[in-house]
C-alpha cells in the first residue's frame, strides 16, 4: 500500500485570498522583470552592438573628419586578383573615376615656338606629324561679382532743333526678382540651393562670403528668401497643390520643427511639417511641405479637404477621419517592429522565434512585390489577388491565434500594431497602383529627420540640424514653400539651383497670356535639366 506523502492544510479563505494576489503579484513582477529585461538589451545593442549601423557609420566619420585623406587611401591602393583565362593578374581598384561627356570642356594647344620648330640637321620647319591628349579636371572657387546694368534711352535730335515734340524711347527693362534689391536671381536661387540642397546654413554662407569680402547678413538672406518665396514659389506652389489634390493615390507623413518666435506659444513648443507627395503611378511627380503649429487632425482635413482617393499612411489616427479618403496602411512599420522584437532576442533565442516567424511572413510579401514591381498595375493586381491574398490570410490568422504575450513587450507591441491594423494593412492588395507601405513618403520627408543628436558626430550632421528651429512662422512657411519647389525639381530631374534661377528670371515677366503653368517642374526648359539625370528623349 502506497503512501501518500501529501498534507492537506486547512486556511482561511482570507489566506487563500491573500496567496492567490500575492501569486498574481508574483506573475506581474515576472512580466515586468522581462520587459525591463528586453529594455537592457536593446540598450545594450545601440550602445555595444558590433554590428550596430551607428557605431560603425559614427567610426567611419570621425576617420575620414580627422584623417580624411589617409582613410582613403587604403581603398584606393588596395589591389584585387581577377581571372583572365588561364592566369590571374593584378588590378588597381583607385583612381578610375570618369569625367563625364557632359562636362563644359575647353582646349589649350600646346606648340613648339617657330625657332624650336626647325630641324636640328637641315634647320628646315617640322611638321606636325601626331599629338598626344591629357586631361584633367579643374575647380574653379564660386566667383562673386556685380552686375551692372546699362539701359539706354534715346531721344530724336532733329525734332529737338526743330522745336518739336521729341520722342524719347528707353530700353526695355525687365522686372527684377525684388524690387529696389540688388539680389539676383542668380543669388537667390544659389543660397537657396546651398541652404535647402547642400544644407549650409544661413550662418555658415555668411561667414564664406565674408572671407570673400562680401558683407551680406543672415537678415539680408532671409528677408531674400520670404520676399521670394512669397513674391514667386508660393503660387507656384499653390497650382502644384490644386494637381496634386486631382491625384487618385497620394503619401503623407509628418515630421517636428520648432519655430522660436511664435505668438501664444512657448518657445520649446514643437510645431510641424506634414508632407504630402505623389505616389509611383504618377506621370509628373510632387513633392508638398506644409508648417503648421501643431499636430492635430484639422491641418491634414484642411490640406485634403479637395482630395478624394487612396492615402498611404502610418498609423497615425490624424489621416483616419478625412472624408472620402481611403487609407493604406504601412508594412514597413509592421516590419520593423518584427525586427527590433527578434533583435532583443539572444542570438540562441533567434531562429523559430515568433518574432522570426512574423518577420518571415513580411519577407515573403515583400518578395511577391519585388516581383511585381515593373508590370502592370493590373497584372500586379493579379498577382497580389492569387498570391499575396491567401499569404495574409495566414499571416493574421496566425496572429489572432497567439497567446500569452506581453502587451508592453516588443513582440507584444508588433503582434497588436497588425491585428490593429488589419483593415489597412490589407488595403494594398484591392488596386494595383497601391504600394505595400509609405516608404516613399518616409523617403522624402528624410532631409528633415535626418541626424543625431550626439554630440560626437555634430560635424557630420546634416539637414535638420541646419535649420533645427526656424525663427518665425513666416520663416517656416517659407521654408517649406522653397523645399517643396525644390525637392519636386528633384524628382522631375531638374537641377535645382537651374531651376529657381529660371523661376525668379522667368515668373517677374509673365506676359498677360502666359499662365504660371509654363513655370511647373515637367514644362521646364533643358537648361534647368539635371546632368545626372536621365534622358528624356
Amino acid at each position: 500500500m502506497s503512501k501518500n506523502n501529501s498534507e492537506t492544510v486547512t486556511i482561511s479563505k482570507a489566506e487563500y485570498e491573500s496567496l492567490k494576489n500575492l501569486k498574481d503579484h508574483c506573475a506581474q513582477l515576472e512580466s515586468e522583470l522581462n520587459w525591463l529585461k528586453e529594455q537592457l538589451q536593446i540598450s545594450k545593442k545601440k550602445t555595444f552592438g558590433s554590428s550596430s549601423e551607428r557605431t560603425e557609420q559614427l567610426h567611419r566619420q570621425m576617420t575620414l573628419f580627422f584623417n580624411e585623406a589617409e582613410a582613403l587611401e587604403d581603398t584606393e591602393n588596395r589591389n584585387t586578383e581577377i581571372t583572365v583565362e588561364q592566369y590571374k593578374r593584378k588590378q588597381k581598384t583607385g583612381c578610375f573615376d570618369k569625367l563625364l561627356e557632359n562636362i563644359e570642356t575647353y582646349t589649350v594647344e600646346h606648340e613648339l615656338s617657330e625657332e624650336e620648330r626647325k630641324c636640328p640637321e637641315c634647320g628646315e620647319e617640322m611638321e606636325v606629324i601626331g599629338k598626344k591628349i591629357t586631361k584633367h579636371l579643374e575647380m574653379i572657387p564660386a566667383q562673386v561679382r556685380i552686375r551692372e546694368d546699362v539701359y539706354f534711352t534715346y531721344a530724336c535730335k532733329k525734332c529737338h532743333e526743330n522745336e518739336a515734340d521729341t520722342p524719347v524711347i528707353e530700353t526695355p527693362q525687365p522686372n527684377p526678382v525684388i524690387k529696389g534689391s540688388f539680389a539676383s536671381a542668380q543669388a537667390i536661387a544659389h543660397l537657396m540651393a546651398q541652404k535647402f540642397v547642400m544644407h549650409s546654413p544661413l550662418y555658415r554662407q555668411e561667414q564664406e562670403l565674408k572671407q570673400k569680402g562680401i558683407e551680406l547678413s543672415r537678415q539680408t538672406m532671409s528677408n531674400w528668401f520670404i520676399t521670394a518665396s512669397k513674391l514667386w514659389l508660393e503660387p507656384l506652389y499653390e497650382r502644384m497643390k490644386e494637381l496634386l489634390l486631382k491625384e487618385s493615390v497620394l503619401h503623407a507623413d509628418e515630421t517636428t520643427l520648432q519655430v522660436l518666435k511664435t505668438k501664444d506659444k512657448p518657445t520649446a513648443t514643437k510645431s510641424y511639417m506634414w508632407l504630402y507627395r505623389t505616389s509611383g503611378c504618377s506621370k509628373a511627380p510632387i513633392v508638398l511641405y506644409d508648417y503648421r503649429p501643431n499636430r492635430k487632425a484639422e491641418n491634414a482635413e484642411s490640406f485634403l479637404k479637395d482630395f478624394k482617393g487612396y492615402l498611404h499612411t502610418d498609423g497615425y489616427m490624424a489621416y483616419r477621419g478625412i472624408e472620402n479618403v481611403t487609407i493604406v496602411g504601412c508594412w514597413a512599420h509592421a516590419r520593423r517592429r518584427f525586427c527590433e522584437a527578434l533583435e532583443v532576442l539572444p542570438e540562441e533565442q533567434r531562429k523559430d522565434s515568433t518574432a522570426a516567424i512574423g518577420l518571415d511572413y513580411c519577407g515573403k510579401l515583400y518578395a511577391i512585390e519585388k516581383k511585381t514591381k515593373d508590370e502592370s498595375p493590373e497584372d500586379r493586381l493579379k498577382e497580389r489577388q492569387e498570391q499575396a491574398k491567401p499569404l495574409l490570410d495566414a499571416f493574421f490568422a496566425w496572429a489572432k491565434s497567439l497567446r500569452n504575450i506581453a502587451p508592453k513587450s516588443k513582440l507584444g507591441k508588433a503582434v497588436n500594431y497588425l491585428i490593429e491594423e488589419e483593415p489597412y494593412l490589407r488595403r494594398y492588395i484591392e488596386d494595383g497602383r497601391l504600394e505595400i507601405d509609405n516608404n516613399r513618403a518616409e523617403r522624402s520627408i528624410k532631409p528633415f529627420v535626418i541626424g543625431r543628436k550626439n554630440w560626437l558626430i555634430k560635424p557630420f550632421v546634416i539637414g535638420r540640424k541646419n535649420w533645427l528651429f526656424a525663427n518665425t512662422p513666416s520663416g517656416a512657411k517659407a521654408s517649406a514653400t522653397a523645399f517643396s519647389i525644390i525637392e519636386t525639381a528633384k524628382e522631375n530631374g531638374l537641377d535645382p539651383y537651374g531651376y529657381l534661377k529660371y523661376v525668379f528670371t522667368k515668373a517677374p515677366n509673365l506676359k498677360e497670356s502666359e499662365s504660371v503653368d509654363i513655370l511647373l517642374p515637367w514644362n521646364a526648359p533643358d537648361c534647368c535639366r539635371s546632368k545626372l539625370a536621365p534622358s528624356t528623349e
